[in-house]
């Protein structure tokens, strides 16, 4: 859980702000986004190769494209 505590003279959308930057930073909106849907281990799984692979290719195909 995030607490956030008004510090001396500061302003409420200093506060606000703060305390966005430590949603942010702590994943809290990306883990409810990813919770939002049920996804089997084996959907997860076949997400995850998929995305290797996609990273895969794009680091391939700017080392082919450096070369040149």
């Amino acid at each position: 859980m995030l607490l956030v505590s008004a510090r001396d003279g500061e302003s409420g959308e200093a506060l606000v702000g703060r305390f966005t930057k430590m949603v942010q930073r702590d994943g809290v909106l990306r883990e409810v986004k990813r919770r939002r849907h049920f996804v089997s281990k084996s959907q997860q799984r076949r997400l995850e190769m998929q995305k290797a692979a996609r990273r895969r290719a794009r680091r391939a195909a700017r080392r082919s494209t450096r070369r040149d």
